[in-house]
């Protein structure tokens, strides 16, 4: 009998006045005992909602139902079949927009935390020494992945699991994408990307670091090479300003530069090689995922942090549970506040940042309602760093130029949802075809990409 307890079974987390001073995990994870508790709230119904909501296509009822019965190896095996990557998804995925979106449970109560039983059970086998590594006998084709982030990954071990001999090229020295360089340590624990990456190397996977396709290599170089197809999944990694005065200040990042200096290079560490700032009072300007990341970033680093967004609570894009997170840990939301300068002082450091005051009016094309200014609300708030979390864009780097490759007028790689571009061997998922988006939107463009790369070889036989 299913157990119908009308909420979630509580996720143990870190204290937010401890957390907040350190890059520890917040989130502990499940008991066995809480897992099986929550397991047992899924009703397996018989249509699966839950599962038309999940990017790669997870049998849910039927690992959560393993869970519940307490066969962890056999939940091991259904997730890790389906899913290349199910201790990083199961940290960052947005289930309440996907799986847990459509689960039955959450019409009268809270849905399943499909999430957090996945990360249980992908961690319960990593403690215990299970990896899916399982592969097809090699079928003498080879395929180039471009870019190690979540479809990179995704799309290689997918292809390894069929028989192909993969070779991932990643421009950082580092494998991993967004995954390594994006996602906080307190959210995304390196040593879990490493060892997601391993498995992959255990399966044949081979990963090239330091290679810039576009750079080092390109594309129809590739081709020359022997490689029969390629999987351009080199996400978007190029920042976006306002162009507002006063952007080029000392103390004015982009999230990309100053996570990736946290995330990467370990900026927050006594002796780090790359420098971050401790600043007193920092301003970040934007209201995703990424724009949380780096508020939580510069809590951790000593900051009075402000969350600067344009538009209402309602209408934040970053996951509530992100919100709900930076609230706990003392971050200041200044909401319907939108920048049009930033000062410096003599010496061309950041002194402050000028605001307005934005109500909102009739919906956009984004189907939100448009903030418009109110006359005579400027203020400025002294700040000494301003980052610029506003969304980012393909880099063109790997791609341009390919002779017959189609592109969107945003620069991305014009691809279908198969993955297939107008030149016949080459595809494309994630960022780099959409435009920034979730890790697991990336994971399942890899994975339909794989199987039409496999349908596209075989197809030549």
């Amino acid at each position: 009998m299913a157990n119908m307890q009308m909420n979630k079974t509580p996720m143990p987390e870190q204290e937010p006045n401890v957390r907040n001073r350190n890059f520890e995990e917040v989130a502990l994870g499940y008991t066995l005992e809480q897992a099986q508790n929550e397991a047992q709230r899924c009703l397996n119904c018989k249509n699966k909602p839950c599962v038309s909501g999940c990017p790669v296509g997870i049998p849910i009822p039927e690992f959560v139902g393993k869970v519940a019965e307490g066969d962890l190896a056999g939940a091991y095996q259904l997730l890790s079949d389906a899913n290349a990557l199910p201790a990083i998804s199961g940290r960052v995925c947005p289930q309440e927009t996907q799986c847990e979106g459509k689960c039955v449970r959450g019409i009268k109560g809270e849905p399943v935390s499909i999430g957090r039983i996945e990360r249980f059970v992908a961690d319960w086998a990593a403690e215990n020494g299970l990896a899916n590594v399982a592969t097809a006998p090699k079928n003498g084709h080879k395929v180039a992945v471009i870019g190690s982030g979540p479809a990179g990954l995704t799309c290689a071990g997918e292809l390894a699991r069929m028989g192909y001999e993969v070779s991932v090229f990643e421009a950082f020295h580092t494998p991993g994408g967004v995954l390594s360089y994006g996602i906080p340590e307190f959210r995304l624990p390196k040593a879990i990307v490493k060892r997601e990456v391993a498995n992959l190397e255990k399966m044949g996977v081979d990963i090239e670091l330091n290679m810039v396709i576009g750079k080092v290599l390109t594309i129809p170089e590739l081709f020359e090479r022997g490689y029969e197809a390629v999987f351009i999944g080199s996400g978007a990694g190029l920042p976006m300003f306002m162009k507002i005065p006063g952007e080029s200040l000392i103390g004015v990042y982009s999230a990309n530069e100053y996570l990736t200096r946290i995330n990467l290079m370990k900026a927050y560490k006594e002796g780090a090689e790359t420098p971050i700032l401790h600043n007193k009072k920092v301003a970040v300007v934007g209201g995703g995922n990424v724009a949380m990341d780096a508020a939580r970033c510069a809590k951790r680093l000593g900051a009075d942090v402000h969350i600067v967004y344009r538009r209402s609570e309602a209408e934040l894009p970053a996951r509530a549970e992100e919100v709900h997170h930076a609230k706990e840990e003392g971050i200041v939301f200044d909401l319907l506040t939108n920048p049009v300068s930033i000062e410096g002082d003599e010496t061309g450091h950041v002194q402050s940042i000028t605001c307005v005051r934005m109500e909102l009016g009739e919906p956009d094309e984004s189907g939100r309602r448009r903030p418009v200014v109110i006359e005579g609300s400027e203020f400025k708030m002294e700040v000494d760093a301003v980052i610029m979390a506003l969304g980012t864009k393909a880099n063109q780097m790997s791609y341009g130029g390919t002779p017959g490759l189609e592109q969107t007028r945003k620069g991305c790689v014009a691809a279908d949802e198969n993955g297939c571009t107008s030149c016949p061997n080459i595809f494309a998922g994630g960022d780099a075809a959409t435009g920034a988006a979730t890790v697991i939107l990336a994971m399942g463009a890899g994975k339909h990409a794989a199987k039409s790369i496999d349908q596209y070889i075989k197809s030549k036989q």
